[in-house]
This record gives structure tokens, sequence and C-alpha cells, in this order.
């Protein structure tokens, strides 16, 4: 077998339906898209949420709560078990960064607590949970809040 020799499996290839060739074609004049309305211009595709002139689902839902969505912190994470993987004594953002572990400097940095740490390294951080915290101080490193 070679690449030469290759064909698609028998039935697994259509050709595309020539659409709008004429009345003869059995396709033709309206191209199968009825007749007048939204749906049989060129470019026509139903949004989701309409439903045919009903007052939508995310209308008629009642809106509860309160979404801080603008003004919440964004954090990127870091488990303490990728940092058990390098051999150096300090880690910061820019270090994290090179590494790979984070995707942009400017965003601040959480460490959290999955795994372990077998060596005293000293993480600098915007943010640690204290289960973090515990772990760094007691494999002999520290914790530095940016």
């Amino acid at each position: 077998m070679n690449l030469g020799n290759l064909k698609p499996s028998k039935g697994s290839l259509f050709s595309k339906k020539r659409i709008g060739r004429g009345n003869a074609s059995g396709q033709g004049r309206t191209a199968g898209k009825g007749h007048k309305g939204y749906k049989s211009r060129s470019g026509a595709s139903g949004k989701l949420h309409y439903e045919g002139g009903q007052m939508p689902l995310m209308r008629r839902l009642p809106k509860r709560g309160f979404s801080n969505y603008y003004f919440k912190n964004k954090f990127q994470i870091v488990n303490i078990e990728s940092l058990n993987n390098f051999k150096a004594k300090k880690i910061d953002n820019n270090f994290l960064y090179e590494k790979g572990l984070i995707k942009k400097i400017n965003i601040p940095v959480k460490i959290l607590s999955k795994g372990q740490l077998d060596k005293a390294i000293e993480v600098s951080a915007n943010a640690f949970s204290k289960e973090a915290i515990n772990k760094i101080e007691k494999s002999g490193g520290k914790a530095i809040f940016i």
C-alpha cells in the first residue's frame, strides 16, 4: 500500500447538490428555499434565541442576584506540585512565564496547595491559599506576596 493507492471508501463521498441551475434540475427557481420570507434571502441564518416572535426564554426568566463580573479578581492558577519539578531556589512570575506555567505576565498569579513540596523554595506571587503557605513554610521555603 502506498499513498498513491489510497482511495476513499465506497459511498463515503457525495457530489455537492448544485442548487439553482434552472427548472429542469429539480432545484431551480427558489433553489429549495420555498417562497419569500426571511430564510429565503441570502446570508439569512436564524438567531439562536429567536422564537418566532414569542418572548424568548432569556427574557421570560426572572433576573436574580448580582453579577460582579467586571470587578472580580481574575487569577492564573499554579499548583505546588508543578513548582516541585524545577531546580530554582526563587520562583516569581517571570520564571513561571518562561517555563510556560502561566500565559500572561500582567494577570495576577495565585499558588494553590495541590500536591507536595519536597524542597525549600522562595515563591513570589500575588496570592496564596492558606494551605499552600503552610506547605511552602513546612518544607523550609518562603511565601512572598507581591
